[in-house]
């Protein structure tokens, strides 16, 4: 059941993709966003599929376009961990050739959010456990000791965090 729905959620989000919805014509946010000048939000990212990855990023760059559309500064955080650390990570050699076109695109869509102000950090932890070598992670994006550690202290400075897993 599980399969059918992420089936289902893929197949929403890449139509939302093929045919997105103009500016102009796309409904706002206007209740949720009532008194909120700064869009305060951490992306939990634990996805280890390149192609999956680079599908939740671009909803992660229409949520950005989406905040300033409607006023709001994004203050936005990818916090890689688990798996995810070997997509972001430059060493792709054991990478096979049909995945390597994605995680190339995961890399050219980490360097538009990051010239976007986007903030990106990847998880000690990890790269340790997932032999990746912590000098490798693509530019832009700090290790930082614990993304657990990280979650939770963002989460106290009033960052919703959002799970892409």
């Amino acid at each position: 059941m599980t399969m059918i729905k992420n089936l289902f959620l893929v197949l929403g989000l890449s139509l939302a993709l093929i045919n997105p919805i103009s500016a102009a014509d796309k409904p706002d946010d206007a209740d949720a966003l009532k008194g909120v000048k700064v869009g305060k939000v951490l992306f939990d990212v634990n996805i280890s599929n390149a192609k999956k990855m680079s599908l939740y990023l671009s909803v992660v760059q229409e949520t950005v376009t989406d905040f300033e559309r409607q006023g709001v500064k994004p203050d936005v955080i990818l916090a890689f961990r688990g798996h995810a650390v070997k997509i972001v990570s430059t060493n792709q050699e054991n990478t096979e050739l049909p995945e390597l076109e994605n995680v190339e695109k995961v890399a050219a869509q980490l360097a538009d959010l990051s010239a976007k102000g986007v903030r990106m950090e990847a998880c000690s932890v990890a790269t340790r456990l997932f032999g990746v070598d912590n000098a490798s992670m693509l530019p832009g994006i700090k290790v930082v000791g614990n993304t657990f550690v990280s979650l939770t202290g963002y989460q106290a400075q009033g960052y919703a965090i959002i799970p892409l897993y």
